[in-house]
């Protein structure tokens, strides 16, 4: 009887402040669309970074015959600078850090760049003899690789080390910065829904304080006085938490495991499903907390 009581004295309650109840649904819904999708977003951070930067390679190319950088004064690199270039990576200061590296031929370098070119005005003008002799390097740990990349820096017959992290770093920087963005959007939002949740309670309390203060005086215990009305925002929050849960998950499966699908390691729905507790905890507990300290006063705690 207590609880049909409670459900119907909710469903009034929700009823005559429908469009307070809608408007918290919508806040909750935004919110927590931000919430998850920053925290997603810096899930796909560490799966990316977790996947690319096993295949970061340190690429040392050798003095081509031809070459402008002041590195080359002296002509192209000779049988002996290569090998000692060979020898340093082997047996040298760097070869703590390497897990294994691949030597490029000038041949080898020809075909890998008419692959590329051959159809272009560079392709068709590019020789054998203009390709530089290069050793591309993995490491055993891809936070390494400055200290690898220095080694090789200024060295006799080294045109240029190119470090394939630094070309990934700019996109990660980007990426945790809209991260940022987005769980400072999530948390004004969630501010703005206990404001809501709080304003949509105290509005509804206010309308039957009649009926909570004849509920007191038969010996109605607090809780019972309060729990319709906490139950009307948790009701919706709930439903925001379950939207934006729902939002997220369309969003993964038909965006990033359709759409975005390659060879680059994304989030999946599995990490939707995952986050979707968390969510339906915190709109819970948001709206369990707001609607409480807002009843303190119109109910008499």
């Amino acid at each position: 009887m207590r609880l049909r009581f409670v459900l119907s004295e909710t469903a009034k309650g929700m009823y005559r402040n429908l469009a307070m109840t809608v408007s918290v649904i919508l806040v909750a819904f935004v919110s927590l669309l931000f919430v998850g999708a920053s925290s997603l977003l810096q899930s796909q951070i560490s799966t990316m970074k977790g996947d690319w930067y096993d295949k970061v390679e340190v690429s040392v190319y050798m003095c081509p015959k031809s070459s402008a950088s002041s590195n080359c004064a002296n002509g192209e690199a000779t049988a002996a600078q290569i090998s000692e270039v060979e020898n340093l990576i082997t047996s040298g200061a760097p070869s703590g850090y390497v897990k294994s590296y691949q030597m490029e031929t000038k041949a080898q370098a020809y075909q890998n760049f008419m692959k590329a070119y051959a159809k272009s005005a560079v392709g068709r003008n590019a020789t054998e003899d203009m390709m530089p002799v290069s050793f591309r390097i993995k490491l055993k740990d891809a936070e390494n690789y400055k200290l690898v990349a220095e080694q090789f820096e200024g060295h006799s017959g080294v045109e240029r080390v190119v470090d394939q992290r630094s070309t990934l770093e700019p996109l990660f920087l980007v990426m945790n910065r809209a991260s940022w963005i987005t769980g400072g959007l999530a948390t004004i939002m969630a501010v703005a829904a206990v404001l809501l949740i709080s304003t949509t309670i105290r509005l509804s309390a206010m309308s039957r304080s009649r009926q909570t203060g004849i509920m007191r005086l038969v010996g109605a215990s607090n809780l019972f006085i309060q729990l319709p009305f906490i139950l009307e925002g948790v009701i919706a929050a709930l439903t925001g938490a379950i939207l934006a849960v729902a939002t997220l998950w369309l969003g993964v499966r038909y965006v990033v495991e359709g759409w975005l699908a390659s060879s680059i390691a994304f989030i999946s729905t599995r990490d939707v499903l995952f986050l979707s507790p968390w969510l339906i905890l915190a709109a819970i507990a948001l709206a369990a907390v707001s609607s409480a300290l807002s009843l303190s006063k119109y109910t008499r705690i």
